[in-house]
């Protein structure tokens, strides 16, 4: 649980760096500083409500994670390199949601909806069972596997030489500490 809360702090320090308001000047004829700060907290308001989504999202990560018996912390850090925690996220490759499905492996997963993010984070952290199981708990190779597919990872017996997924597999493992 410790590596989650370093997750999820990280997570908020993010958040705040980029959610940080420019001084509200009061509009002529409003001279007080009360009304400066009604106009910031009304700006302010659609942040907050984004990162209580973001909590509600990491607590459907961790559900998922006990549920399929798999760390929290590398589920909660295969969401945050895959999309952010972002459910309406979509690649370039067409890989939808929150956890990134590809159509193929959601239907294969019986995900009805890849933007529903309840649905989307248990196929995709019961695919990164499948992936663990698949490399006998080999972590690394199962988050590789994640990205570039088992395939792949099989035909290079490891992390395939593929520069995304290279960097994936770094940025996963320093996520989830």
């Amino acid at each position: 649980m410790e590596s989650v809360q370093r997750v999820m702090q990280r997570i908020a320090a993010i958040e705040q760096r980029f959610q940080q308001m420019q001084p509200v000047q009061p509009a002529a004829g409003e001279d007080s500083f009360a009304a400066a700060m009604t106009k910031a907290q009304a700006a302010a308001a659609p942040a907050k409500k984004a990162s209580a989504g973001r909590q509600e999202i990491a607590s459907l990560v961790q559900a998922a994670a006990r549920r399929h018996g798999v760390d929290a912390s590398l589920a909660m850090a295969v969401a945050v390199a895959e999309s952010d925690l972002q459910p309406q996220a979509v690649s370039t490759a067409g890989a939808a949601g929150v956890m990134q499905l590809m159509p193929e492996t959601a239907r294969s997963l019986g995900v009805r909806n890849v933007y529903d993010p309840r649905d989307n984070i248990d196929g995709g952290v019961r695919y990164l069972k499948q992936m663990l199981n698949t490399f006998g708990g080999d972590v690394v190779k199962a988050v590789a596997a994640y990205n570039a597919g088992p395939d792949a990872v099989r035909q290079y017996a490891g992390v395939p030489p593929y520069p995304e997924t290279r960097a994936y597999v770094n940025k996963v493992l320093s996520l989830c500490g």
